[in-house]
């Protein structure tokens, strides 16, 4: 097991697929590392492992959850989320509002491996997004949901 003052390296961290773990998103920055990857880090008890794109009625359930992504917290450099934004959302929160009917689409190659400790994957399956360029902030047409930040916490 890494040292939690090591954390994996995205380039041989595998993602839910079994391939090369790929970037979630740059614009805006995330990860727990903050560098783009949905990557597992042992200090992370969140497990920001899975790579979900932001959708109005996510960030609405996040919220009523007590997690508001959409407000930015310039204190702790997050810029608030918005519809289309690719984040890295804790594995759980993402799973609970799989559950609850709300969780938003995923990118299956920015997703850790380390997410199926807690993440059904068929249940990233059904909510699989075309592939798209990280971090582009497109909106992704029918797709209901958002992701969580819960590094505020």
């Amino acid at each position: 097991m890494p040292d939690a003052a090591v954390p994996l390296n995205p380039a041989t961290e595998l993602n839910v697929l079994g391939t090369a773990l790929e970037l979630c998103s740059c614009s805006p920055m995330t990860g727990w590392m903050r560098d783009g990857h949905c990557r597992h880090h042992d200090a992370d008890h969140g497990r920001h492992t899975v790579c979900a794109v932001m959708t109005e009625t996510f960030l609405s359930y996040s919220r009523a959850q007590g997690n508001d992504l959409s407000t930015p917290r310039p204190e702790f450099g997050f810029p608030g989320l918005r519809p289309g934004d690719a984040w890295c959302v804790c594995a759980l929160r993402w799973q609970q509002a799989y559950w609850d009917g709300v969780a938003p689409g995923v990118r299956l190659a920015a997703c850790a491996a380390t997410a199926l400790e807690v993440v059904n994957l068929d249940h990233l399956r059904a909510h699989a997004l075309p592939e798209e360029s990280p971090g582009d902030g497109a909106a992704v047409p029918g797709q209901e949901g958002s992701a969580a930040f819960d590094g505020l916490d």
